[in-house]
């Protein structure tokens, strides 16, 4: 009779419990063929990516198999034809996650994973994605099946961003792989330079390694506002770059301007607002949401005219940092809440 019971609560469990596949069907072929072997390196402490609540219904969102071999039989699905390169994926985190409330529920998909090209001398960074996205059961009634769509797409971009990513200069060794971050950050001089070299920075590697372009110097207005890089006959307007140094101060282009880059313990960073990172979002009264205390942006927009000062007088807004694996903002938590 204890036996019978025992299976009765058993199957009742197992029909209340669903799962959903992380379904890697998405093409994710490199257009160059350039890679020749692949490996995936999973460091992740906890291998289950999580559950969430279907209606009554316990949702467990998992890979068919499990996340290195799939990603790894994915990759070669879509690239028969091989190059010359050995690209590494790290997983350092996936996790989803449910926040439930009185009368609705935020799914919550954590997503940290890099890639690299190994070579002779090492392992050369190329790119990642580090973000978090979120999605209220109020807009979206399957979250599980939302978040194993979009843990999907963010593997997905960040194959193709890095195909088309030159690999870092800097190299380091296989051993230094679970703690790159703090090993890379060491290694990049604009976080240790007393004094910055002016010019212009064409995009955040230089900036982050230090290395301005060549033969560029900057043009201001007469209200002492930079406006241009000028080499020779060659003149850029100063929004085509992603910073760069005047007086031996240093900025970045925002959609509404530029605003200085400031630098602490933790490593760089702008203060800014919502409205000044995302002046459409915030006229039209979009919120960031999902964005916040993940990776975003660029430089968006056309730079206008702003007041440069010697020194900051005033706090704009709260600190963002600069992600130098990226060079996109690290928003803080409440970001979309600033004006």
């Amino acid at each position: 009779m204890k036996k019978t019971l025992f299976f009765l609560l058993f199957s009742v469990v197992l029909l209340g419990q669903k799962i959903e596949t992380i379904d890697l069907s998405k093409s994710i072929k490199d257009g160059k063929n350039s890679i020749k072997s692949f490996t995936v390196i999973d460091q992740r402490a906890e291998q289950e990516v999580g559950m969430v609540m279907s209606h009554q219904d316990e949702v467990k969102i998992r890979f068919e198999n499990e996340a290195g071999k799939d990603i790894k039989d994915w990759f070669y699905k879509y690239n028969t034809v091989r190059g010359n390169n050995d690209m590494v994926l790290l997983l350092e985190k996936l996790n989803i996650s449910e926040d439930k409330k009185e009368k609705y529920s935020i799914g919550r998909l954590e997503l940290k994973a890099s890639t690299f090209i190994k070579k002779e001398d090492g392992y050369h960074f190329m790119d990642r994605k580090d973000t978090i996205v979120t999605v209220s059961s109020r807009t979206t009634p399957y979250i599980g099946q939302n978040l194993a769509r979009k843990t999907t797409l963010i593997l997905t971009d960040l194959f193709k961003e890095s195909y088309k990513a030159t690999p870092w200069e800097i190299s380091i060794a296989e051993i230094d792989l679970p703690n790159y971050t703090a090993v890379l950050k060491e290694k990049l001089s604009i976080l240790k330079a007393d004094e910055l070299k002016d010019g212009v920075y064409k995009d955040y590697y230089s900036f982050f390694t230090h290395n301005p372009e060549p033969g560029f110097i900057l043009q201001t207005n007469d209200k002492g506002i930079v406006t241009k890089a000028v080499k020779g006959e060659e003149k850029k307007a100063i929004r085509n770059f992603y910073a760069f140094v005047h007086n031996g101060m240093a900025f970045k282009n925002i959609p509404v301007g530029y605003t200085e880059i400031f630098k602490n313990e933790n490593g760089v960073f702008i203060e800014v607002t919502k409205s000044d990172l995302f002046p459409e979002a915030s006229a039209s009264g979009v919120t960031i949401g999902a964005a916040a205390g993940g990776l975003v942006g660029g430089i968006i927009g056309a730079v206008i005219d702003v007041s440069l000062s010697n020194k900051k007088k005033s706090t704009l807004g709260p600190k963002v940092y600069l992600d130098p694996f990226t060079g996109n903002y690290i928003l803080p938590e409440d970001f979309d809440k600033t004006k």
